[in-house]
């Protein structure tokens, strides 16, 4: 069973996985909006080089995993 989406855009995070005032703020939202439209499930964080996870791909999910992902799609 899928678990609803919150009641915003796919290309913006929730304030508390991703705070406006992050260093790196707009930059990782370019490198997100530019995976959710190659599809791409992740795209490198500018900072740490990790893999983080694409809202896109996480809705695809169809439910949270409660792992305190940056573009979880589900968080209200």
């Amino acid at each position: 069973m899928n678990e609803p989406l919150a009641d915003r855009p796919l290309t913006r995070p929730h304030p508390d996985r991703l705070s406006a005032d992050h260093p790196s703020y707009q930059e990782i939202l370019d490198r997100h909006s530019a995976a959710l439209e190659r599809d791409a499930p992740f795209y490198l964080d500018p900072d740490s080089g990790y893999s983080v996870l694409t809202a896109g791909y996480l809705a695809e999910r169809g439910t949270c995993c409660h792992n305190g992902c940056r573009h979880c799609p589900y968080l209200t």
